[in-house]
């Protein structure tokens, strides 16, 4: 025998059985399939049809100064009317004109996100005096208020919200100038509102009192104003509510900044506590209504980057926040629904990947979480201005939020079902009723890992729309391989699934996957 050749030999399989095993190692830490079985899904309960919505901020529509995108081409324009932000920090602001709500592209693109909630609001609200009359603007707003709302501009809001199937939310304005010589607040603003939107053929939908309430000095309420401040403005606005439009749902208190801190670190902001409005309101209320931001953005000293925004503590943020405000619910007002009436990346106009793909994992897994633990409605910051929109606001282009908004409106119905699946940090899984299809089901597939692969195994076949991007930080994003972009006229290209058989799909690194599954047959699908 050739010892040199046996050696060679006995050294070569040794090195082949060394790979096969360092390979078993490799492939043994690797996630297993995980394995889905749509028909047995229960349900968990069921979201309202305008689930998501979004925020035109009042600002917008009266014309004034809110938050300065990071990038833009009419950045430091001065304000030629006086409506001024509420609170200071003015050089954070940029004047904007009133956005036309005419324009045939912004209302083809709302349309189709409806159908929804428009809630018209916003800190700026607060303190905006509503000009009954069909004279010019006033120059200057009555003394106790610092904006002006004419009629010309709350029928744009009116034909807007008929043209695009979406239901009109908004709060009250609350500063001095609605208030009597004790302080105590008066309908007859609120009044004049909702006379003039009736006298249109429309209606308002649901009313908050006032835009967050636990930061009442930042929102122009009076100096001092507290719990019991609050209570007493509640006796004579609900009393207003219930004889003035009875049908409108009654929302509140619409508090922020508890749960998850807004300050930065070693910062306490000085918050009027959401159980002390409760505990001095009592339950006046038809739905328990509060705000989420996860952070504040670089703007007002935020410091979140990019690389954090897959991360499971930014994402389960969103859960800490619903369990603080739902337990107060719970406990203050048993059974009424949950809605989230403002919510975005970061307060103070987002940060500027709030316009980036990597966004969209935070918003959509926002969506299929509370959608599991029973909030109804999620209302989006902005539809349009800064870099939170879900629409660029000098082009109107939508930004990835909006077409993963558009996905889960096409695809995912009001009836939420529990995957049934063991905690997955990296593979986050979401189902529903599919919309318009009996029996059908439709997940949600978030990949936050940003190197491996997942498996997905399903047992009948599918259309997949899987959005994926060239980076985290790209503004646009792919649909199937192929770029998302609107016409000239707001009209959405083809959206159509790529069908996959029953069997083990691949989810690549970083992507987000929709699932229609007609053939499901889940009985709790009628």
């Amino acid at each position: 025998m050739d010892t040199g050749k046996w050696n060679g030999s006995r050294r070569m399989v040794l090195s082949l059985g060394m790979l096969v095993v360092f390979a078993g190692c490799l492939w043994s830490q690797q996630a297993p399939a995980v394995k889905v079985v749509p028909a047995n899904m229960p349900k968990l309960g069921t979201v309202d049809p305008r689930y998501v919505s979004y925020n035109v901020e009042m600002v917008e529509v009266t014309g004034g100064r809110f938050w300065s995108p990071y990038k833009s081409s009419v950045q430091g324009q001065p304000a030629p009317q006086p409506n001024q932000e509420v609170g200071g920090m003015s050089s954070l602001y940029q004047y904007r004109p009133p956005i036309d709500l005419s324009n045939a592209r912004l209302r083809k693109l709302a349309s189709a996100l409806g159908p929804a909630y428009m809630r018209v609001s916003g800190t700026w609200q607060n303190s905006t005096y509503f000009q009954n009359d069909d004279d010019p603007p006033l120059k200057e707003p009555p003394a106790g208020f610092k904006s002006v709302l004419t009629r010309a501009a709350w029928k744009r809001v009116v034909d807007f919200s008929n043209a695009v199937g979406a239901k009109i939310v908004t709060s009250a304005a609350i500063s001095a100038g609605t208030r009597d010589a004790q302080g105590v607040w008066t309908p007859a603003q609120a009044h004049e509102v909702f006379d003039y939107t009736k006298s249109l053929g429309s209606s308002i939908a649901a009313i908050e009192f006032m835009n967050e309430p636990s930061f009442p000095q930042q929102g122009g309420a009076p100096k001092g104003y507290d719990a019991e401040a609050f209570a007493r403005d509640m006796k004579v606005f609900s009393a207003f509510l219930r004889k003035e439009s009875p049908n409108t749902i009654f929302l509140g208190p619409g508090s922020t900044g508890e749960g998850v801190s807004l300050a930065p670190p070693g910062v306490k902001l000085k918050v009027l506590e959401t159980e002390d409005l409760m505990k001095a309101t009592g339950p006046v209320f038809d739905a328990f209504s509060y705000h989420f931001y996860g952070t504040i953005s670089k703007r007002c000293t935020g410091i979140m980057k990019i690389d954090q925004a897959l991360s499971a503590e930014w994402l389960d943020r969103t859960n800490i926040s619903e369990a603080f405000y739902g337990s107060l619910r719970d406990r203050y007002l048993a059974g009424k629904p949950l809605w989230l009436t403002e919510t975005a990346q970061a307060a103070c106009g987002g940060d500027k990947f709030a316009g980036q793909y990597a966004d969209s994992f935070r918003f959509l897994n926002q969506l299929g979480s509370l959608a599991q633990k029973g909030v109804k409605v999620v209302m989006h910051n902005t539809l349009v201005a800064s870099d939170y929109g879900l629409l660029n606001e000098e082009t109107y282009e939508p930004k990835p939020n909006y077409w993963a908004a558009m996905l889960w409106n096409r695809t995912m119905g009001t009836v939420v079902l529990d995957p049934g699946l063991a905690k997955d940090e990296s593979l986050r899984i979401y189902a529903h009723c599919m919309k318009g299809t009996k029996g059908g089901v439709a997940l949600l597939a978030l990949n936050t890992d940003t190197k491996s692969a997942r498996t997905l195994s399903i047992p009948v076949s599918a259309e997949r729309y899987t959005l994926t991007a060239t980076d985290l930080g790209s503004e646009n994003v792919l649909l199937n391989g192929s770029a998302l972009q609107a016409e000239k006229d707001g009209s959405l290209p083809l959206i159509k699934g790529k069908r996959v058989e029953a069997g083990a799909l691949e989810l690549a690194p970083q992507s987000i996957t929709f699932l229609a599954m007609p053939s499901a047959r889940n009985a709790s699908c009628k």
